[in-house]
């Protein structure tokens, strides 16, 4: 019978085929239960497979198929299993643009104004995107629910969110505390999202285990971020170097994300905004996208679209 109850068991060789198929956290574990109503459980040298016979069947055969691939020398990952679920589930997920659920109330992040609406679908159709509008447009808090999307999904394997240190000059050695201490509150804004998005436990083991991973620009010079989704926030306080070595970052499987506001530009006056130059340089590049907000997008407290329309204006 379909509905019958099924235990299949599937070897593997070593841990690593698991992190690459399950990936970080085991996303792909829930993604798995998400979409076919199967619990996965690591056990023994391998994984089982619990639930109703045929959608069992069908994640063994996906799991199989795709562990053959990659002992083959295949290109499956983390990404590529979950794309390889979500193409033969029957559940299917929600469509890009319209919205994705998080782990605390009210459980669900929207876009709420036309130009969200246009961000989020474009964080969805391109690898790289510029998100450029005044503050309270909600451009890191989508950036970052997108980025936990993608985790979740198994889209990527992490996530790092970067911010630009200007006002301690990036040296940040002044300032008290070990390392954490001294960048955090220049990385505020990006953890008051993930506070919203993410359970308290679940956000701790990600940051342990380096899910999530914050860091001032000035640390990421010779890197290469793989199977990443990327936040650069606060980037028009990047200059024009720091915005190439940034952008040279992005290795294969990643998403980047540039949200700035050229009117709050902390530079010395004699430096160009990195983000303004970026988006004059590339906006004919194919490949990404740029998304203007304006004040009308503005979500804040209904005072803060009066104050960004009246510093808009020649006094």
């Amino acid at each position: 019978m379909k509905d019958s109850a099924a235990d299949e068991f599937v070897e593997v060789q070593d841990n690593e085929e698991v992190r690459s198929l399950l990936g970080p956290l085991d996303s792909n574990s829930r993604l798995i239960r998400d979409l076919y109503g199967v619990n996965v459980l690591l056990r023994d040298g391998g994984i089982r497979l619990l639930g109703k016979l045929e959608a069992v069947q069908q994640v063994r055969e996906i799991l199989v198929g795709s562990l053959a691939d990659h002992r083959a020398g295949g290109e499956v990952n983390t990404a590529e299993f979950a794309r390889r679920l979500r193409e033969k589930s029957p559940v299917g997920l929600p469509e890009a643009g319209e919205s994705t659920r998080v782990d605390r109330s009210p459980g669900t992040v929207r876009p709420r104004t036309p130009g969200q609406k246009k961000l989020w679908q474009a964080m969805h159709a391109n690898d790289l995107i510029f998100s450029v509008g005044p503050a309270g447009t909600g451009k890191t808090y989508l950036a970052v629910a997108a980025a936990v999307e993608a985790v979740k999904n198994g889209e990527v394997r992490r996530i790092v969110l970067v911010r630009p240190a200007v006002e301690a000059g990036e040296k940040l050695g002044f300032l008290p505390g070990d390392f954490q201490a001294k960048i955090n509150p220049y990385l505020r804004p990006l953890y008051d999202a993930l506070h919203d998005m993410v359970e308290p436990n679940a956000r701790q083991r990600y940051l342990e285990s380096d899910v999530i991973e914050v860091c001032p620009l000035a640390y990421m010079r010779g890197r290469t971020l793989d199977n990443s989704f990327i936040i650069l926030d606060e980037a028009q306080n990047c200059t024009v170097p720091q915005m190439l070595m940034f952008l040279t970052r992005m290795g294969q499987g990643s998403k980047t994300v540039v949200n700035g506001d050229p009117s709050q530009v902390d530079l010395p006056k004699d430096q160009r905004s990195g983000l303004s130059d970026a988006i004059t340089r590339l906006k004919a590049i194919e490949g990404l996208a740029i998304v203007h907000l304006s004040d009308h997008d503005i979500v804040r407290h209904p005072v803060v679209q009066r104050i960004v329309n009246a510093y808009g204006k020649r006094p």
